[in-house]
C-alpha cells in the first residue's frame, strides 16, 4: 500500500509540473500577442507605466533624415552622408561634392540643356560689367547646350582672326570646362566694354553634330557691331527680300518697317530669310509671324502643367505671297516662325531642315547659392507637330548654296503670285 501511495504522489507531481509548464507557455504567448498589439501605442503604454517600445523604422542608418530610402534620392544620399560623417575616417568637401553630385544628377535626366551653376559661376553669368557692351563680331547659337558661331560679322576681329560659322567655343580667357560653354555664359563673357580683349579657344568639327575637330585660339577685341539685325532690299523687279539675323527685342518692328518700305518700292511678294538665325525672344517670333499670318495659333507650349497657345495678334500688314528661307542653323524661336507660317499655308518654306531646337530652358536660383537651368517646356506647331529634334522640313528642298536657295525662294513666290 505504501508503494502505491508513493506512486500516486509521483504521478501528481508530474501532472503539476506539466500544468505549470503549459501555463507558462500560455502566458508567454499572451505576452507576445499583447506586445504585438501594444507596439506603437505609446499612449496606452505610458498609461500602463511602461516606456514606449516603438522604434522609428523610417529612420535610415545614416541617422540624417527620415523617409523611405527606396523611392527618394535625397534620402539615399543623406543616408550615405550620415554614415560618412558618423563612422568614416575620411571627409569630403561640401562644395566639390555638391558640384559633382548635382552635375551627375542633371546629366542622368537626359536633358542636354540641364546645367548647374555654382555661386561663383552664376554670379559671373548674371554680372553686367559695363553699362554699354559690345561683342566680338560673332553671332552665337546653341547646339545641345554648347555655344558655337552661327555667323561672323564681316570686317570684325573674329573674321580677321579666321573664325568661321560652325566653330564651337572650348575655352574663354583660358577657362576650359568639361561640360563646355553654354550660349548664355558665352554671350556674357564676350559682351564687354569697347576695346576689351577676349581670348577664345575654338573647336572646328566637320559639322555641328561631329565630335572632335582641330582647336585654335584667337584674341578678339570687343567693338560695336556695324551689321544690322534686320536688312532688306529689292530682288528682281517686284520681290522684297528681308533678312533676320536674330529675333531681338525690336525685330518685329524692324521687319514691319522693312516690309512697308519694300511695298513702297513696288514689292508684290516677299522672301523672309531666317537662315542661320539662332532664335531669340518668343514674343518677337509671335509678332513676326503675326505680320504675315494675321490670325490663328502661332505656337503651342507644352509643360508639365499642360499645353498653352500663343496666337497671332491680328495685325497682319501684308497678304502678298511669301517664301521663308531656312537651313540647319535656323533654331528655336526662328523655327516657331517658319512652322507657324507653314502650318497656316501662308508661305512656302525653302532650304534645308531646321536644327530642331524646340525646347525652352528655365533658370532657377538655389537657396544655398548658384542656380540650375533645365528644360521646362517644348514648342509644338499649330497642328501639334513637335519641333524638338525634328525641326521644320522645307516644302522645297535646296542644297547648301546660298544663292541657289534664294533663287528657288523667288521662283516659289512668283508661282504663288501668278495663282
Amino acid at each position: 500500500m505504501a508503494f502505491r501511495r508513493r506512486k500516486r504522489r509521483t504521478q501528481g507531481s508530474r501532472d503539476s509540473r506539466a500544468y505549470r509548464a503549459m501555463g507558462a507557455f500560455v502566458l508567454l504567448c499572451l505576452a507576445f500577442f499583447a506586445g504585438f498589439l501594444l507596439r506603437g501605442n505609446d499612449v496606452l503604454l505610458e498609461r500602463m507605466g511602461m516606456d514606449s517600445l516603438s522604434v522609428d523604422i523610417e529612420q535610415n542608418p545614416g541617422a540624417t533624415v527620415s523617409g523611405d530610402t527606396y523611392d527618394s534620392l535625397a534620402a539615399r544620399i543623406a543616408e550615405v552622408q550620415g554614415m560618412i560623417e558618423n563612422e568614416s575616417l575620411d571627409d569630403y568637401g561640401l562644395e566639390d561634392s555638391t558640384r559633382t553630385l548635382i552635375a551627375d544628377f542633371l546629366k542622368e535626366t537626359g536633358d542636354p540643356y540641364a546645367r548647374y551653376y555654382d555661386a561663383q559661376s552664376y554670379a559671373a553669368f548674371t554680372a553686367t560689367e559695363a553699362d554699354e557692351t559690345f561683342g566680338v563680331g560673332v553671332l552665337f547659337g546653341d547646339y545641345q547646350n554648347q555655344a558655337y558661331a552661327v555667323d561672323v560679322i564681316p570686317s570684325s576681329s573674329a573674321q580677321v582672326a579666321g573664325v568661321q560659322a560652325g566653330d564651337f567655343v572650348v575655352a574663354i580667357d583660358g577657362e576650359r570646362r568639361d561640360e563646355g560653354w553654354t550660349l548664355g555664359e558665352t554671350i556674357k563673357r564676350t559682351e564687354q566694354a569697347d576695346g576689351t580683349t577676349v581670348i577664345i579657344t575654338w573647336r572646328r568639327p566637320e559639322n555641328v553634330e561631329s565630335p572632335g575637330g582641330e582647336e585654335f585660339t584667337t584674341t578678339l577685341t570687343c567693338a560695336a557691331a556695324e551689321e544690322k539685325n534686320v536688312t532688306s532690299r529689292m530682288r528682281d523687279k517686284d520681290v522684297g527680300y528681308v533678312k533676320v539675323r536674330q529675333l531681338g527685342r525690336n525685330t518685329a518692328k524692324l521687319v514691319s518697317n522693312a516690309v512697308k518700305d519694300l511695298e513702297g518700292k513696288g514689292a508684290k511678294a516677299f522672301v523672309l530669310d531666317l537662315r542661320d538665325c539662332p532664335g531669340g525672344f518668343l514674343t518677337q517670333a509671335v509678332e513676326v509671324a503675326s505680320l504675315f499670318q494675321g490670325s490663328g495659333v502661332v505656337v503651342q507650349i507644352q509643360t508639365t502643367e499642360g499645353t498653352t497657345t500663343r496666337s497671332a495678334t491680328g495685325s497682319a500688314i501684308t497678304q502678298a505671297p511669301l517664301a521663308v528661307l531656312v537651313n540647319g542653323n535656323t533654331a528655336g524661336a526662328a523655327e516657331v516662325v517658319a512652322a507657324s507660317l507653314q502650318d497656316s499655308d501662308r508661305c512656302v518654306v525653302v532650304g534645308q531642315t531646321t536644327m530642331g531646337k524646340g525646347t525652352v530652358q528655365l533658370m532657377r536660383e538655389l537657396s544655398f547659392g548658384g542656380a540650375i537651368s533645365y528644360t521646362a517646356a517644348q514648342y509644338l506647331t499649330p497642328s501639334g507637330r513637335t519641333l524638338d529634334k525634328a525641326g521644320v522640313s522645307p516644302n522645297v528642298s535646296a542644297g547648301s548654296g546660298s544663292s541657289v536657295q534664294l533663287e528657288l525662294a523667288i521662283e516659289a513666290v512668283a508661282v504663288r503670285e501668278s495663282e
